[in-house]
C-alpha cells in the first residue's frame, strides 16, 4: 500500500495521495480548490497519532522542527510547585496550561520544558520589553542559538522568541519550524487575531502559562483546544510568607467633595434618564452594546454619553484621592512604590503634582527604561502608570502599590497586586484601593474584587496619619 504524504501548507495540512472516497481521521475535510484532504495545523498531533492507532502507512513532510539537546548552563532547583506543574504537564502529553502568580517563577517551568522536551520551541510574549527579557534569560541559561522575531528582528534560532502580534504575522509561514510552543501570558492568546499563533502551528507540545487565565468575553475556554486544559494552578495567597512576599490589602474609602457631588448627581440623572427612556438595562448582556448604538443616533444619546464619561471622570479623579496618595506616600516615605490609575490624564495630574515620573503607552521605549532602572535602582521611589506596567515588567523591589482607579476587570487587580509580590528579606507588600464612596466606582471595586487574593481585605473610611 502506498503511503500518503503529509504537508504543511500555509497554516494547513493537506494529504498527496489519497482519493476522495478514502476513510481519513476526523479533523480531515475534503477541498474542493485543490481536490486534496486538507486539516487546520494545530491538530498535527491527533492526526499523527490516528495514523499510527488504524496503522496508516504516512510519510511526514509537514515537519520541520528539530530535535536538540538543550543543555542548561547552570542548574536551578525548583520549588515543590514547580515540579509538580511541569510534571502534571508531562502526564498530560505536554499540552497544557500553569497558572502561577506573579513572582512564583513561571519562567522556570518553561526553561524545564523546554530541556525536558529537546525540540525547537517558540517562545510567544505579549510586548517587546517581555521579548527582550524572555531573549536575556534563554541566553543565560542555555547553550543554545537564540532568536528573536519582532521588534525590527527576524531571526530564527533553536530557541525563538517573538511576540503575539508578530506570531500571528508569520506564523502561516513558521507553522511547521517548532515542536513546543511556549505561550507566555496566555489569556492574550484567546483573542479574534492571536489565536492564529496556535492554530495555524502544527507543534505537538504546547505551554500556556498566567497568573489571570479569566478574561471578560469568556473565550479563556478556548485555551483548551489552543493549548491544552488547565493543568496546575496556585493563588498568591497559597504562597505567600514561604514563595512571595507577605501581603496585606487595605480599601480606603474617600467622599467627593460637596462640588463634585453635586456635578456627579447631575450628569448621573442624565445618563440614567436616557437609560430608562430606552428601557436599556445594563444586567442585560446586551445593555453596554445598545447603549453605545443608541447614544450615537440622536442629541439626547450623545448628551447621555457624554454624562456618563464626565460622571465616572468625577469618580476617578476625586480630588480627595489625591490627599489621600499624599498621605500615603508620606506613610511609605523610602519604599518603592506604584501608582495605578484607569487613565492618562490622572496618571499625569499626578506626575505633575508630587513630582512623579509618569509611564504611560505614550512613553518611549527607551524613557520607560531608564524610569524602571531607575525605580529598580532607588534612584527614583514612585512611578504613576495607567495600564502599561499591569504585566511584562520586572521590578522586584516594588513593596508599595496604590490603585486610584481602575477597572472592573479581576485579572487587571491580580496582575497590579502581583507587581509587589517578589519575595525579598523581611518584605511586608501592601496593595491600597482607593474608592470614591457612593458612586459607581463601589460596583467597579466589587467586580474587580471577586478573587480569593482580596475577599480578605480590610476596608475602612481614610482618615489620615498624623505626619
Amino acid at each position: 500500500m502506498t503511503p500518503c504524504v503529509l504537508r504543511f501548507d500555509s497554516g494547513t495540512l493537506v494529504l498527496d495521495g489519497v482519493d476522495r472516497s478514502a476513510k481519513l481521521p476526523t479533523h480531515f475535510k475534503w477541498d474542493e480548490r485543490v481536490l486534496r484532504w486538507r486539516s487546520p495545523a494545530w491538530a498535527y498531533r491527533h492526526v499523527i497519532k490516528d495514523f499510527i492507532r488504524t496503522q496508516t502507512p504516512y510519510e511526514d513532510q509537514a515537519r520541520r522542527y528539530d530535535k536538540f539537546d538543550f543543555a542548561l548552563k547552570t542548574q536551578t532547583a525548583p520549588r515543590p510547585y514547580q515540579q509538580q506543574a511541569i510534571e502534571e504537564w508531562r502526564r498530560k502529553e505536554r499540552c497544557g496550561v500553569v497558572i502561577l502568580p506573579t513572582g512564583a517563577g513561571k519562567s522556570l517551568v518553561a526553561q524545564m520544558a523546554i530541556e525536558r522536551t529537546g525540540r525547537s520551541t517558540l517562545i510567544v510574549v505579549p510586548t517587546i520589553d517581555l521579548m527582550n527579557q524572555w531573549y536575556d534569560l534563554l541566553l543565560s541559561s542555555f547553550q543554545a542559538e537564540v532568536g528573536l522575531i519582532g521588534g525590527g528582528y527576524y531571526e530564527l534560532g533553536a530557541l525563538t522568541i517573538t511576540t503575539y502580534a508578530s506570531a500571528f504575522r508569520f506564523m502561516e509561514r513558521l507553522g511547521n519550524q517548532f515542536g513546543l510552543l511556549i505561550f507566555d501570558e496566555c489569556h492574550h492568546l484567546p483573542s479574534s487575531i492571536y489565536r492564529y499563533a496556535a492554530e495555524l502551528s502544527i507543534a505537538p507540545f504546547r505551554l500556556g502559562l498566567t497568573a489571570t487565565p479569566e478574561r471578560a468575553d469568556g473565550e479563556e475556554r478556548s485555551l483548551n483546544q489552543l493549548i491544552g486544559p488547565i493543568l496546575y494552578r496556585r493563588e498568591a495567597q497559597e504562597m505567600a510568607g514561604e514563595y512571595l512576599a507577605d501581603y496585606r490589602i487595605e480599601r480606603l474609602n474617600v467622599r467627593l467633595s460637596p462640588e463634585e457631588r453635586v456635578l456627579y448627581q447631575s450628569e448621573r440623572n442624565i445618563f440614567r434618564r436616557f437609560l430608562n427612556d430606552k428601557g436599556i438595562n445594563f444586567s442585560d448582556p446586551t445593555g453596554w452594546g445598545t447603549f453605545i448604538k443608541l447614544s450615537a443616533r440622536s442629541e439626547e444619546g450623545r448628551r447621555a454619553m457624554l454624562a456618563y464619561r464626565e460622571s465616572k471622570r468625577i469618580a476617578l479623579g476625586a480630588e480627595s484621592k489625591l490627599r489621600v496618595l499624599a498621605d500615603l506616600l508620606f506613610r511609605h516615605k523610602g519604599e518603592r512604590t506604584l501608582i495605578f490609575t484607569a487613565d492618562n490624564e490622572m496618571v499625569y495630574r499626578i506626575s505633575e503634582k508630587f513630582l512623579i515620573p509618569a509611564i504611560t503607552h505614550q512613553t518611549g521605549i527607551k524613557e520607560r527604561r531608564e524610569w524602571l532602572e531607575a525605580f529598580n535602582q532607588g534612584k527614583v521611589l514612585a512611578l504613576a502608570t495607567s495600564k502599561v506596567l499591569n504585566e511584562g515588567v520586572n521590578i522586584p523591589e516594588a513593596t508599595v502599590a496604590v490603585i486610584l482607579s481602575g477597572s472592573g476587570s479581576t485579572r487587571e487587580h491580580i496582575q497590579r497586586l502581583g507587581r509587589i509580590l517578589r519575595k525579598q528579606p523581611g518584605k511586608e507588600a501592601i496593595l491600597y484601593e482607593v474608592i470614591a464612596s457612593e458612586t459607581t466606582e463601589e460596583g467597579i471595586s466589587e467586580r474587580r474584587g471577586n478573587s480569593n487574593q482580596f475577599r480578605e481585605a480590610s476596608s475602612s473610611p481614610f482618615s489620615g496619619w498624623t505626619r
